[in-house]
Parts: structure tokens; C-alpha cells; sequence
């Protein structure tokens, strides 16, 4: 009796044929377990993941496993997008065990919840002998396993919520920070630390940070070579833009080929910020050493991942999907890879030549079968890409390419990635300039506030899919949009905008503030069946929704003035200082948050009509002002207050450079505004 028909998340519809009696999350699960004494086997994962993709195939389809978790579980599964506040407790358990962790994740629980063994994949035979001796455990000895489980669940709880003492934090921190990054920044291949390497944008982020502040060569090196190696690395996608998850080997060539919106997103972003440093003579008197003109090279990169959302990722009413698939027909990079005789076929002779060369392709490959994963060699430039024979074999390619069987698009729409969406499209319009950004930045607001139903009766909901609206918003879902929504009234300000920015704060402390210990819990704590409420400090694949939150509030006590914001904001550094001083490498959020604190006294208001206010903005976005905060307006308004007595002068584009809240004298002349911004 499989129990996962009526689901609406891509990933546990891939489950509802199999022989596995699965059962969703909830209560009907629970109680059949408590009823039947029998342990739970859960399986956490998403519509995207290649090896949850493998053990669905070896083993839950499989009538002989399927007999086996029938007769001694009750099988549920999850989707971990969906439900991320599960699947951070039970990973938890399983590193608590000394595992790596990764999914498909893998927990045994007791019928009241409590984890007492777990792990990841597992073969099919190893997974039905692991089902059989477990059940005998079960069977034999009951009260060890639900003793094992309470002890795990108590180290969890201290974990992820911990007393922690409070230490005194300074810039020394940074320092800290800063060695670390150094030290295991690859020479040679660029990113941090060996095989598999993933693109880590917020450390890049902060170092680009950093360097603004101390101008040290070797941090613009570490971050721009890096930035140039990604790109120009199998990982990227050459044809379409956009990025793979992560690298398998250290040179950035082949992929995990699954793309996700929210790397692109943060990578995005980071490419932009990269753009602005390097176009900046005070930053950059000489230009870094890499290839040709790198600026150039990442404002392709970042409109080319921005492009690729657009065209692959956008849900038709505004809003954008979850994932692609590593896998097509049944094999990863089957739709990204290229064989040397498909090549010869679809190229003219020149643009094969040019292109066999360009790209390292061989007729051995460099991936399986004999394929080939596009890896531009080091003697071509990003700029060669406009050769005539490279664009139109690219040209060609691409259009070959899309008639392939897709992978698999988990076209869910998940509140928190759709945030980290905004804030790239929103630096991506202040420094590109197109306008396609801004409509899509305008109809994903529109798609969360109005027709999505993601947004009822000043709530956030977490997930829509196939019309359905689920899950009560998370700490990622406000932390993340509330971001996203501040960087669109920075590309284009709006009062009402900001106005919506400062109910939904006041929502999100009102859902997740401790007010016992201090900071945000990560859920609202309403649901029974999550066995605890976390907090945490540290960066995953995500930035940390503490971390965001208390950059959104040091930015709004600069938009408004309240004070409140600020003091919570420096609650969260404190509750987690303590931690954030132990781990900074872990912390790269935090520490940009913490960055902001320290440097951030300048607000610039610009009053214009919207269309020159945004020419304006796009101006001074040119280079990098990561302690400036900006707003603006066609007219005088009481909110925020930054606005109130600001007025359009001489019928022309106004300019009040403030310092927290206090404001000069109006200035026409945009060249001497930014002549004083620091």
C-alpha cells in the first residue's frame, strides 16, 4: 500500500509505483508504527539526486527489498527541500555516528522518532542484510535500540541548541578567517581544499570583502582565480550557463551534473560583486594576473547564469523551479556530454577544428564512454568564444542539444531559493543593465505575494508546487526573501517594498526568536513531530539563516533608523560568538554580516523619478560600495524616515549622502557623491 499517489513534491512522486509501502510524513506513519511495534525506516532525499536515483533503482524497486522493509518497517519518505527541518536533525544523527552524511540519507527510528542508526546509500544485497539483522535486533533486543535513540536525540538536542558562553569579538577574527582560506587555497586549480570541490560563494564573497578593506594581492588572486578556473572548468556549462553542483575532482572538470537554482544564485551574485571589485581603480590599479580581461569574463558568466534561469528555470507566471537532474535516460551527463564522432557530424570542418581544439576534445574523451565534457584549454581566452567558427558551432550545439531527452526539472517553487534569486537579478540589473532582469525580479514578487498563494495572512508559506501551497515558511524562507526583496529596493527603491521588508521581520521574530537564549530558531516549533528546535551560526550549501537575518536587520536600522534591529542583530553575534570565533571558515555569512556592523555609516537616498533613479543606481553600482546602504523615491515620504525632508532640487536627480541617518547638504553632481563615499 503505497501511500505517496496524492503527493505533490516531484521527488516522492518518483516513489509512488514503487513496491514499498511508503508513507509520507505525518501521523498515519506514526501511528502504525507505535500500533505494529515496528521500527521506521526513513528515506530522505530529492527529485535530483543521482544517488538516491541509484538506490531507488537497485533497491525500492526491487520486490525482494520491498518484501523485506514490508514485512519489518514502516517505510516513510521525505524530501529534504521540502522538509529541511527533518532532514537537519537526522543528518545530525548520522554524523553524530561518525558518518560523512549525503543523500539519499538513510535513518532506522524508533516508532515515537528517535534515530538509532543510519547512513546514505547502500548496495542492494549489503541494504537487505543491514533491513534483516536490524529487524532481529528490533525483535531481541527492543530496549537497547530505544535507549540508543534517547541518547542520540539528548547529543543532538545539546548540539543544536547549545548554552553557549558568550566570548568578546573583534576584527581579529577576520585574521583568522583570512589564514584559514589561504591555507588551503589550491595554487594550482583554484577553490579550497582538494577533490570533491564545491563552489564556495559566500567565502569568495567575503574575501572580496576583506580585500576591499586591506587591499592584500594574494586575497584578489584567491578569489579571482578561482572565479576563472570555475568557469572555466567542465563544472560550468558552456553551451546553456550555469553551474553544476560541485566538481569530482580538484581541476573543476567533471561535474556532478545536477544544477541547482540556488548555487546559481549565490554564484551569480558572487561573479557580480567580482565585476565590480576589478572595474574599481582604487581596488584594482593594475588588473590580476589570469587571463585577458577578467571583468569581461565574469559579467558573461554571471548574465549567462541569469540567462539560463530565465530560460530554463522560470515558472510561466513568475517564480523559479527547484533543480535539473544530473541524469538523462538513465546516465549521468548524458545530456551534457559529447562524443567525438556526434561532433564531426553536426560541425563544418573549421568549426570542429577550432572547436576540437578550444575545448580539449578527444577521441578517447575525458568522461565516460568515450565522451567528452566541454573543458576550454588554457591557451584560448573567454573572448575566443566570439570567433566566428567557436559561436556558430556553439550556436549548433545548443540547438542539437535541445532536442536530447532533458533531465529530469524538479519544478517545485521553494520560497527560500526564489529569495536568493532576487538578490542575484537584482545586483544582475544594477550592473548589467537589463531590463529582463528587473521584469523578473517584478513577477517572481508578484508570483510570492499574489498568485502563488506562498503568501496568506502575513505568513510565508515553504513550497508550491502544482498549484498546492505547503509547509509553514522556515527561518530560510523570511531570512532569505527578506534579503532578496531589500537588494530589489536597492536596484529599484520602494517604499512599499521596504514597508513589506519590516512586517515580514517582525513576522519572523514573532515565529522564531529565542527569547530565552537570544537568535532564531530555524523552525516555528508548532510542528510535534520535529523533535527539536535548532539554531545554527554556520554555513552549508546555504548561507546560514541566522547569519542572512542579521545582515537584513543592520541593513533596516540603516533604512529606518529603529534601533531594535540593530540590538538583535548584535544579539545573534553574541549568542553565537562563541562559535563564530572556534569555526570563521565555517561562518562566512556571519562574518559579512559582521563585516557591515563594523564598516557600514553611509546611506545614500537619491530622489528621481524611477526610471533615472535606476540609471543612477546602475552608475554607482559599477563598483563595489559593500557598506552603502541605498534607497530612494520620486517624492518626500514619512517612510522610511531617511526620506522624510528629501526632495527633488533644481528639477534634477537629486543626490543626500548620509551618515547613520544624518544627511548632507543635497548634491547634483553624482562624480562628488562618489567621491565621498568610502
Amino acid at each position: 500500500m503505497n501511500l505517496l499517489q496524492n503527493e505533490k513534491s516531484p521527488y516522492l512522486l518518483q516513489h509512488k509505483d514503487n513496491p514499498v509501502n511508503w508513507y509520507s510524513w505525518g501521523e498515519a506513519a506514526f501511528q502504525a508504527a507505535k500500533e505494529q511495534n515496528k521500527p521506521i525506516f526513513l528515506s530522505i532525499g530529492y527529485s535530483t539526486c543521482h544517488w538516491c536515483h541509484v538506490m531507488a533503482h537497485e533497491s525500492f524497486e526491487n520486490e525482494q527489498v520491498a518484501q523485506v522493509m514490508n514485512r519489518y518497517f514502516i517505510n516513510i519518505k521525505i524530501d529534504r527541500e521540502e522538509r529541511p527541518d527533518i532532514d537537519e536533525i537526522y543528518m545530525a544523527a548520522v554524523h553524530a555516528m561518525g558518518q560523512r552524511g549525503g543523500w539519499p540519507l538513510s535513518i532506522f527510528l524508533t516508532p515515537d522518532l528517535k534515530p538509532f542508526y543510519g547512513g546514505t546509500y547502500w548496495p542492494r544485497v549489503q541494504f537487505i542484510g543491514l533491513l534483516e539483522k536490524i529487524a532481529e535486533i528490533w525483535r531481541t533486543d527492543q530496549a537497547n535500540l530505544q535507549k540508543s535513540g534517547e541518547e542520540l536525540l539528548a547529543h543532538i538536542r545539546a548540539q543544536k541548541d547549545p548554552d553557549l558562553t558568550r566570548v568578546e569579538m573583534d576584527e581579529e577574527i577576520f585574521k583568522k578567517f583570512t589564514e584559514h582560506s589561504l591555507a588551503t587555497f589550491d595554487s594550482k586549480w583554484g577553490g579550497f581544499g582538494s577533490a570533491p570541490k564545491f563552489p564556495q560563494a559566500t567565502q569568495l564573497s567575503l574575501l572580496l570583502r576583506l580585500y576591499h578593506q586591506n587591499k592584500a594581492p594574494l586575497l584578489l588572486h584567491a578569489v579571482t582565480y578561482t572565479l576563472e578556473k570555475m568557469a572555466r572548468g567542465g563544472m560550468y556549462d558552456h553551451l546553456g550557463g550555469g553551474f553544476a553542483r560541485y566538481s569530482t575532482d580538484e581541476k573543476w572538470l567533471i561535474p556532478h551534473f545536477e544544477k541547482m537554482l540556488y548555487d546559481n544564485a549565490l554564484l551569480a551574485k558572487t561573479y557580480l560583486e567580482a565585476c565590480q571589485v576589478l572595474a574599481d581603480p582604487s581596488l584594482c590599479p593594475s588588473p590580476p594576473r589570469g587571463e585577458g580581461n577578467l571583468r569581461e569574463m565574469f559579467a558573461s558568466v554571471a548574465k549567462e547564469i541569469l540567462d539560463y534561469v530565465l530560460r530554463d528555470l522560470q515558472h510561466p507566471e513568475g517564480g523559479f523551479f527547484s533543480a535539473e537532474d544530473a541524469d538523462s535516460e538513465g546516465e549521468e551527463g548524458k545530456f551534457y556530454a559529447w562524443s567525438y564522432s556526434e561532433l564531426k557530424q553536426v560541425l563544418s570542418e573549421d568549426e570542429f577544428q577550432l572547436f576540437q581544439k578550444m575545448y580539449g576534445v578527444t577521441e578517447s574523451g575525458n568522461f565516460e564512454h568515450s565522451s567528452n565534457v566541454l573543458w576550454p584549454q588554457d591557451q584560448f581566452t573567454w573572448k575566443d568564444k566570439e570567433n566566428l567558427f567557436a559561436k556558430s558551432a556553439q550556436e549548433k550545439l545548443f540547438a542539437v542539444r535541445e532536442k536530447r531527452i532533458r533531465p529530469h526539472r524538479d519544478e517545485k517553487i521553494l520560497t527560500s531559493w526564489n529569495g536568493l534569486m532576487l538578490s542575484a537579478f537584482a545586483l544582475g540589473f544594477r550592473i548589467l543593465g537589463d531590463q529582463k532582469y528587473l521584469s523578473a525580479l517584478k513577477g517572481t514578487i508578484n508570483f510570492i505575494f499574489e498568485k502563488s498563494g506562498l503568501f496568506q495572512e502575513g505568513k510565508l508559506f515553504a513550497r508550491y508546487a502544482q498549484n498546492e501551497v505547503k509547509y509553514a515558511g522556515y527561518l530560510d524562507d523570511y531570512a532569505f526573501l527578506i534579503q532578496g526583496l531589500l537588494d530589489f529596493q536597492e536596484a529599484s527603491p520602494n517604499p512599499q517594498i521596504l514597508q513589506r521588508v519590516v512586517e515580514l521581520q517582525q513576522k519572523q521574530k514573532e515565529l522564531f526568536w529565542d527569547v530565552t537564549k537570544g537568535a532564531f530558531f530555524f523552525s516555528d516549533g508548532l510542528d510535534e513531530s520535529v523533535l527539536l528546535r535548532s539554531k545554527d551560526c554556520m554555513d552549508t550549501a546555504l548561507p546560514s539563516g541566522n547569519a542572512v537575518s542579521a545582515f537584513n536587520l543592520l541593513r533596516l536600522y540603516h533604512l529606518t533608523g529603529d534601533a531594535s534591529f540593530k540590538e538583535d542583530a548584535l544579539t545573534i553575534f553574541s549568542h553565537f560568538s562563541k562559535l563564530i570565533s572556534a569555526y570563521p571558515h565555517a561562518c562566512s555569512q556571519m562574518l559579512i554580516a559582521y563585516d557591515f556592523l563594523l564598516k557600514a555609516k553611509q546611506e545614500l537616498v537619491i530622489m528621481s523619478a524611477s526610471a533615472e533613479m535606476e540609471k543612477m543606481i546602475q552608475k554607482i553600482s559599477q563598483v563595489f560600495h559593500p557598506h552603502l546602504t541605498l534607497t530612494g523615491s520620486e517624492k518626500e515620504s514619512n517612510f522610511p524616515p531617511l526620506l522624510k525632508g528629501r526632495r527633488i532640487q533644481n528639477n534634477q536627480v537629486t543626490f543626500y549622502l548620509c551618515e547613520n541617518q544624518s544627511c548632507q547638504l543635497p548634491e547634483n553632481d553624482l562624480k562628488i557623491v562618489l567621491d565621498k563615499i568610502g
